[in-house]
């Protein structure tokens, strides 16, 4: 198994958010930096295929479609409204462009945000409040599974 040299997760500042934004929005494993994290377009795999992280911890729910709305669809609505007012073109030509341009920009966004997130969720140790002592047994108990295979 090919781990990074160094911890990710002992990363600090710019550090550890180039790593983030490096794993994530190509959608790299966060722990290793070269497995897949996806195994369709936007359904995370099971384990990483590189260094067999458990990608069970994630969860980035409906935030990649926020952050899509935030990132890409509301600069897109104020260039829309500047040609609106800039060229009044007819109703259709807003049909014709704006509509599909929001739409496929929207969808081509979701999976390097899901993967931001997930990225993030891995290497900032994200978990529900009061989930640490659970947690923490988890991850013993995988370490004794993973070392009792080797």
């Amino acid at each position: 198994m090919d781990h990074p040299t160094v911890n990710v997760r002992e990363l600090e500042g710019n550090d550890r958010l180039r790593w983030i934004a490096a794993t994530g929005l190509k959608g790299r494993c966060p722990r290793c930096g070269k497995g897949h994290m996806f195994s369709g377009f936007l359904s995370i795999a099971k384990t990483c295929d590189a260094c067999g992280l458990d990608f069970g911890y994630a969860t980035p729910d409906d935030g990649p479609a926020f952050f899509a709305l935030c990132f890409i669809t509301f600069p897109l609505i104020f260039f829309t409204m500047w040609v609106e007012l800039a060229f009044e073109p007819p109703f259709w030509v807003h049909i014709a462009t704006s509509g599909p341009l929001m739409i496929g920009a929207c969808v081509l966004g979701l999976r390097p945000l899901k993967g931001w997130l997930v990225a993030s969720q891995y290497v900032n140790k994200a978990q529900e409040a009061g989930t640490e002592e659970l947690f923490d047994e988890l991850d013993r108990v995988r370490s004794e599974r993973d070392d009792g295979a080797k």
